[in-house]
């Protein structure tokens, strides 16, 4: 019985090719791209880590100066001669790589590529020419060093590690250590820190990896974007499914007559669509490794630029992701088929007696309340939700309402045009474009979400642009940025500046937590290239002068926001400056677009008094652009500033942009990527239907039009539906980027951006829109046109 059942099962797969191929090529296709998008999280994450890793962050504390500087190599020694269990750390940039120096024979073994436990040469790797142990394509990219070149996978991406001494000699910082990593099980003798040398600081292990936390919301969009390219390929699959059952209902039917079980029945068809999942989810996955290879590079740009975050650009199969698309593919085709299933077992015998259209099924009216109740819980959501969570289920509420709206809106409009029509074509037309609607409602729905999509993220990203360039303009007034490597540089920087430059703006910061939260401090000096060019969303009255005076600080909108300081509130500064008393009002509040973490800006003087350790990180210098080049040669040749040090006002925009233009370059691959899976998913569905509508179509040929126009109007239907979910998409389309702009954006990154609007966008988008839906019902009206009239009049003769 069980025999017969699949041989049934599997000949309306046989007889119908094309839906078998819309089955797997939908859910292959949905797969793909959430696949696609866990491979490239799986990949960041595991650099995360790697990078946590290559210095135990989450495992082991840490010793550092309070002010960032370097630590003498003296200190270290008499740390160990106070019985403290420390091991040196060195580390700094030769071009593009980042260099680590440890000492193998204090350090933790783990960390190390060679240790005495781990019976490796460790002679070769403590003298000389030395090793360098890195990535392949790291080491690609590591200027020549004299040292053997290992290549290690396990050490973090653009990351080389070798001996402290071979990284000092490199470095060209002799006698210096950047941190000292504390093992476990220090001995209860040892001296207390404050007493062997009050400049350190003891820093607690970091748990997680501090880009781990940081990228979070990068991660979280991108995966959000995965799961609604997966949501509009599921269309497809429900599609595929609920026609194939629709059809299926006589052979239902037969079967139970001849005494099928029906349990045994929608097992098995269960099992068949379980099986052919998995097949597609495969697929899926290999083509999911294709779009993570190709779209990889961007993100570890966008990681790079925006975090300090060093992402391989190389896939590695992981077990992570390829289950999780086998799992969501499953998931999915259940999803998809649940409804069906259901239907089917309930079903009475004869209840499959004649087959029924698949629009006939669906109810209108449930659809109807079920999207109002899904848009009034985005309504309430938006207006009362609270957290990054709460942000994405009402954008998934906002979409989904939308979508199922969709159909009865189409519905309204086309009743609507069909009692304004006259002539009896015209009529006809609209009436049959609205019987259509339910077979196309699935693929209607999916090109609605697509284009929501892109009209979303469209006018997110351009309204950011407009907002980041702006802010770029105020904020890097400085003809000249000039990097700084240790304090005897910045001095030497300064004496160069104050012959050569007309003013001289240094930067000093630290970076301490604030409220509860990471935050970066840094002290400003009073001038006018500030008070002309910085622009405070919220300020007090005399901001600056009083700001001059050091009567409080200014903190960014993510400060703001996460923080909950308004102006006049108290910013608890005590615990990072170690002054139980410093706590200082917000006289302002400014935009700080694309840093992850808060930041207090304080006057010069009061944050020398604050944190008198501090160093210098980095100099503006205002000069006449003019003697811009002038002034990086003196400060190349006097004070030993390296090329890549110096940064002018040109550059550092240029810089910028182009992280920002790839940073959303996965999401715009994906917007595209979207819409293509809805143009096939609107081809698949006139491709199904064109057999079913033969009985409406046959009528209308015999009374006088021809086969050419009838194929001219059906093309000239899926322009009219695709043009009518277009101008209800725009809609949608504005409310997730107000969304996204307003609500998620606020709380992932800490800012809030204004909206602005795109006509010309919009049009292109529309434009392309009609062009996919053109596309894809070319096919279908050709095939219409070639339809030999004899099987037309066979609708007739079997009175279909």
């Amino acid at each position: 019985m069980t025999g017969a059942i699949l041989s049934a099962l599997a000949s309306h797969w046989r007889r119908n090719p094309l839906q078998l191929l819309t089955l797997l090529v939908g859910l292959a296709l949905a797969t793909a791209l959430w696949s696609g998008v866990q491979a490239i999280n799986a990949e960041a994450r595991a650099s995360y880590g790697a990078a946590a890793a290559t210095l135990g962050e989450g495992r082991f504390a840490q010793i550092t100066a309070k002010g960032g500087g370097a630590i003498p190599q003296h200190i270290y020694v008499a740390l160990r001669r106070a019985g403290w269990m420390v091991s040196p750390v060195v580390e700094g940039r030769l071009g593009p790589v980042r260099i680590i120096g440890l000492e193998p024979l204090t350090a933790p073994g783990d960390l190390v590529p060679v240790s005495p436990a781990s019976g490796a040469d460790l002679g070769a790797f403590l003298s000389a020419p030395g090793q360098v142990f890195a990535r392949k394509e790291t080491l690609a990219r590591l200027h020549d060093t004299g040292a053997q070149r290992i290549v290690a996978p396990n050490v973090a991406p653009g990351t080389a590690v070798t001996d402290i001494g071979l990284a000092q000699r490199l470095l060209d910082r002799p006698g210096q250590i950047d941190r000292l990593i504390v093992l476990a099980g220090q001995p209860l003798s040892r001296r207390p820190l404050a007493e062997v040398s009050p400049g350190l600081t003891l820093v607690s292990p970091r748990g997680d990896s501090d880009l781990s936390r940081l990228t979070d919301s990068f991660h979280l969009n991108l995966t959000a974007f995965g799961l609604l390219s997966f949501a509009v390929g599921l269309f497809i699959v429900h599609g595929a499914i609920g026609l194939a059952f629709e059809q299926r209902r006589p052979m239902v039917r037969t079967l139970r007559a001849l005494g099928a079980p029906l349990r045994r029945l929608v097992a098995l068809m269960a099992v068949e669509l379980a099986v052919l999942a998995l097949v597609a989810g495969m697929i899926g996955v290999a083509l999911g490794y294709v779009v993570a290879a190709a779209l990889l590079p961007d993100v570890a740009a966008t990681l790079r630029g925006l975090y300090g975050a060093e992402v391989s650009g190389q896939m590695t199969f992981r077990p992570v992701w390829w289950l999780s698309g086998l799992a969501i593919a499953l998931a999915g085709t259940a999803v998809a088929a649940s409804g069906a299933l259901w239907s089917l077992a309930r079903m009475p015998l004869l209840g499959g007696a004649h087959a029924r259209a698949l629009g006939m099924s669906r109810r209108q009216g449930r659809q109807s309340a079920a999207a109002g109740l899904l848009l009034a819980v985005a309504a309430v959501l938006a207006i009362r939700g609270q957290g990054l969570l709460a942000g994405f289920a009402m954008l998934a509420a906002l979409l989904i309402g939308g979508a199922l709206a969709l159909p009865p809106v189409l519905a309204l409009l086309l009743a609507g045009a069909e009692r304004r029509a006259r002539a009896p074509v015209a009529q006809w037309f609209w009436a049959d474009t609205r019987q259509q609607v339910p077979g196309l409602s699935l693929a209607l729905m999916a090109l609605m979400l697509a284009m929501a999509a892109n009209v979303g993220v469209s006018t997110m990203v351009s309204s950011f642009r407009l907002t980041f360039v702006g802010f770029l303009d105020q904020r890097l007034a400085a003809e000249l940025y000039v990097r700084v490597e240790d304090p005897a540089q910045a001095d030497a920087i300064a004496a160069v500046a104050a012959r050569h430059a007309d003013a001289i703006l240094p930067r000093p910061s630290v970076d301490r937590p604030v409220a509860g939260m990471p935050a970066q401090i840094m002290g400003l000096r009073d001038h006018a290239t500030y008070r002309d060019n910085w622009r405070l969303l919220r300020a007090v009255p005399d901001v600056w002068d009083r700001l001059a005076r050091g009567e409080g600080a200014l903190i960014n909108e993510q400060m703001y926001r996460r923080a909950g300081l308004d102006l006049g509130a108290g910013i608890p500064l005590g615990q990072a400056s170690g002054r139980p008393d410093a706590t200082l009002p917000v006289l302002g509040i400014y935009g700080d677009y694309g840093n992850p973490v808060g930041q207090v800006v304080l006057a010069e003087g009061l944050f020398r008094d604050l944190f008198p350790d501090a160093a210098v990180q980095q100099f503006g210098l205002r000069v006449d652009p003019g003697r811009v080049q002038a002034l990086r040669d003196r400060l190349r040749t006097e004070a030993g500033v390296a090329e890549g040090a110096m940064i002018d006002q040109a550059a550092v925009k240029a810089a910028s942009l182009a992280i920002f233009e790839r940073t959303f370059t996965v999401t715009a691959a994906l917007n595209v990527l979207t819409l293509a899976v809805a143009g096939f998913a609107i081809l698949m569905s006139l491709l199904t239907l064109a057999a079913m509508r033969l009985p409406q179509l046959a009528p209308v040929w015999a009374l006088g039009l021809t086969r050419r126009r009838l194929a001219a109007l059906d093309l000239l239907r899926a322009l009219v539906l695709a043009a009518l979910t277009g101008a209800l998409a725009l809609p949608l389309g504005l409310a997730l980027a107000w969304a996204l702009l307003a609500i998620v954006n606020v709380e992932a990154f800490g800012w809030r951006l204004p909206m602005y609007l795109f006509p010309l966008d919009y049009l292109r988008l529309g434009m392309l829109t009609l062009l996919a839906a053109a596309i894809a019902a070319l096919w279908p009206a050709w095939r219409l046109s070639r339809t030999p009239p004899a099987q037309l009049l066979g609708v007739f003769r079997h009175e279909r």
